[in-house]
C-alpha cells in the first residue's frame, strides 16, 4: 500500500531552485533512502513533507489525501515525524521531559503529571535503545550521540506512521548503529514507512528497500537496493566515477609539537598521556562515551582538567580558554557545529574567515577575503546560493564544510578534528581526506576523532584507543585495522 506519494514537487529559496519537479513514493513498511551530495535537496524534501517549508508547486499525498501542513506540529498530529540532523531538544529539561513533551501522562482524576509513569515509560524506551542513562538526566549533560538517541526515543514514543530520518547514524557509535538497524526492522514490521537520508552508502544498501538519487534538486534515479552497487550509486550521485577507498601514503613524523602527561578530568577521563608530532595524523578511536571528546575539549581549554600537564614545543603551558589554545597554534573543529563553532547569523563568508581576523594586525582585505572563500567553495564543493548566505539556512553537511574551511584558511600547527566528515557527502569526504593529508605533509600535526573506523585505518599514522575514560592502546600504522580498533574499543584486548 502506498503511504506517501510526491508529484512534481518544486521549491526555491531566493530564486535559487532547491528541488525541481521531484517525484517519489513510499510504501507502508518500506525504507526508501535518499542519497546525493550536500545541497542536492534531500533535507529540503523531508522538510517539505514534515511541514517545515511550504512547497512552491507540486502535490504531496499522504494516505491518499493531499496534504499541506503549516507546521511540524500539524505533520506530527497526522503521524509524520522527523528525526533531523540538528536536534530539537530542551537542554535544561530531563530526558523524560523531552521524550514526553506535549503528551505527559496525567494522574487519574487529577490535572497533574504522573511523573512515576513518565519516568518508567521513558526507562522502557531507553532500555530498548540500549542507552544507559537516567530518565532524570538533563539533556545538556549528554553527549551528542546520547542526545541523538533521545531524539529517537521521542519518535518511538510518538508511534508515527511515516518516519523521516536525516543522517540518523552520523553521531552514533558502531554499537548504537546496530541498535538503530534493529529498531528500523521493528518499525518496518509495524507497517511504518521510512524515508532515510545518509551519506554512508553501505549503510543505505544495508537498511533500505529502495533508493532515490538526487542531484541538483532533481531525481536522477530510483532503484531497489538489491540491484545496485555502492560504486554505481556514488557514480550516479556525482555524475562521474571516483575511487572512494582512500589510503594515505605512510609518512615520517617530524618533531614533537604537543605532549600530554597524566591529564585527568573526573569522571570523563583519567591519566591520559600521549605525544603528537608534526607531519602526522593521529586517530583517536573509541566508543561513544569513552572520553574522546571530553579529552580534546580539555586540551583546547574549553573544560579545564583536574590534573596533568600539557606541553607545546617541549615547554609546559597553561591553557585556560580556547583563545589560549589558538594563540599556541591550535585549531578545533568541534563535535557540535551549531552550538560550538558557527555564528549562525553571520554570513558563510564571515564564518570562513573568522579565525583570520586580526592576524598580524592587518586590516580586512575584502577582495582577498572573497578570493579565499571562493577557493574553499570550489575545493570542498560547498553548495549555497552565495557566500553571503547565513549558515542557519544551509544543510548540516554544508555547515560542516564551512567550519572546516575556517581552519584550513589559517593552517594552524595543531589541528583537532572531532568527526570532520560527519554529514558530508562522499565526494567532499575524499577531498577532505586529501586536504588533511596535504596539511600533514606541510608540517601540521593533526589529532582526529572519528567514529568511522575505516577513516582511521585509511588516514592515520597512529591510532590511540580510549575505553571508559582511559587510553588503553597506541597502535602504529601497521597495527591499525578495523578489527583491532574495534577489539580494543569494545574490551577484547589483543
Amino acid at each position: 500500500m502506498t503511504l506517501l506519494e510526491i508529484r512534481a514537487l518544486s521549491k526555491s529559496f531566493a530564486g535559487v531552485p532547491a528541488l525541481r519537479h521531484v517525484n517519489l513514493d513510499v510504501a507502508a513498511g518500506e525504507v526508501h533512502a535518499l542519497v546525493g551530495e550536500n545541497g542536492a535537496g534531500k533535507s529540503t524534501l523531508i522538510k517539505l513533507i514534515g511541514g517545515v517549508y511550504e512547497r512552491d508547486s507540486g502535490t504531496i499525498l499522504f494516505n491518499d489525501q493531499v496534504i499541506s501542513y503549516a507546521s511540524p506540529q500539524e505533520a506530527k498530529a497526522a503521524g509524520i515525524h522527523t528525526l533531523h540532523q540538528e536536534f530539537n531538544l530542551l537542554p535544561g529539561a530531563t530526558v523524560a521531559e523531552n521524550v514526553f513533551l506535549g503528551s505527559e501522562p496525567k494522574l487519574p482524576y487529577l490535572p497533574f503529571i504522573d511523573w512515576r509513569k513518565m519516568r518508567q515509560q521513558t526507562q522502557d524506551i531507553l532500555d530498548l535503545l540500549g542507552l544507559e542513562i537516567s530518565p532524570d538526566t538533563l539533556v545538556r549533560d549528554l553527549s551528542v550521540s546520547e542526545q541523538q538517541m533521545v531524539e529517537l526515543a521521542k519518535t518511538l514514543h510518538a508511534q508515527p506512521r511515516l518516519l523521516l530520518m536525516d543522517e540518523p547514524t552520523a553521531p552514533l557509535s558502531e554499537r548504537e548503529v546496530k541498535t538503530l538497524y534493529q529498531l528500523i526492522r521493528t518499525v518496518k514490521e509495524r507497517n511504518i514507512g521510512v524515508i532515510y537520508i545518509s551519506h554512508r552508502i553501505e549503510e543505505v544498501l544495508h537498511v533500505a528497500d529502495r533508493v532515490t538519487v538526487l542531484r541538483d534538486g532533481q531525481c536522477i534515479r530510483t532503484v531497489t537496493t538489491a540491484e545496485v552497487s555502492a560504486d554505481e550509486l556514488i557514480g550516479t550521485m556525482l555524475g562521474k566515477t571516483v575511487n572512494r577507498h582512500y589510503v594515505r601514503p605512510a609518512t615520517r613524523p617530524g618533531r614533537e609539537i604537543l605532549r600530554v602527561e597524566g591529564l585527568s578530568r573526573s569522571p570523563a577521563f583519567e591519566d591520559v598521556s600521549f605525544s603528537l608530532y608534526s607531519g602526522e595524523i593521529v586517530g583517536l578511536a573509541g566508543l561513544v562515551g569513552s572520553g574522546r571528546t571530553a579529552l580534546v575539549r580539555s586540551i583546547f581549554g574549553i573544560d579545564l582538567p583536574d590534573s596533568g600537564q600539557i606541553f607545546v614545543d617541549d615547554h609546559p603551558v597553561t591553557i585556560r580558554s580556547p583563545q589560549d589554545a589558538v594563540a599556541l597554534g591550535m585549531g578545533l573543529l568541534p563535535e557540535n557545529r551549531q552550538e560550538q563553532a558557527l555564528m549562525l547569523d553571520l554570513s558563510a563568508r564571515e564564518n570562513i574567515t573568522l579565525a583570520r581576523l586580526g592576524q598580524n594586525g592587518e586590516l580586512i582585505n575584502r577582495s582577498g577575503e572573497h578570493l579565499l572563500v571562493e577557493q574553499f567553495v570550489t575545493q570542498l564543493r560547498i553548495k549555497m546560493p552565495s557566500s553571503e548566505t547565513k549558515p542557519r539556512f544551509l544543510s548540516g553537511g554544508t555547515q560542516q564544510k564551512i567550519v572546516l574551511s575556517r581552519w584550513l584558511a589559517v593552517r594552524p600547527r595543531m589541528l583537532i578534528f572531532d568527526e570532520p566528515t560527519r554529514g558530508i557527502d562522499i565526494g567532499a569526504k575524499i577531498e577532505i581526506y586529501r586536504l588533511l593529508g596535504e596539511l600533514a605533509s606541510q608540517g601540521s600535526a593533526i589529532l582526529m576523532i572519528s567514529s568511522e573506523i575505516a577513516e582511521i585505518a585509511g588516514l592515520c599514522d597512529r591510532a590511540l584507543v580510549m575505553r571508559a575514560g582511559r587510553l588503553i592502546a597506541s597502535l602504529e600504522r601497521d597495527q591499525i585495522t578495523e578489527q583491532s580498533l574495534l577489539d580494543y574499543a569494545m574490551g577484547d584486548d589483543l
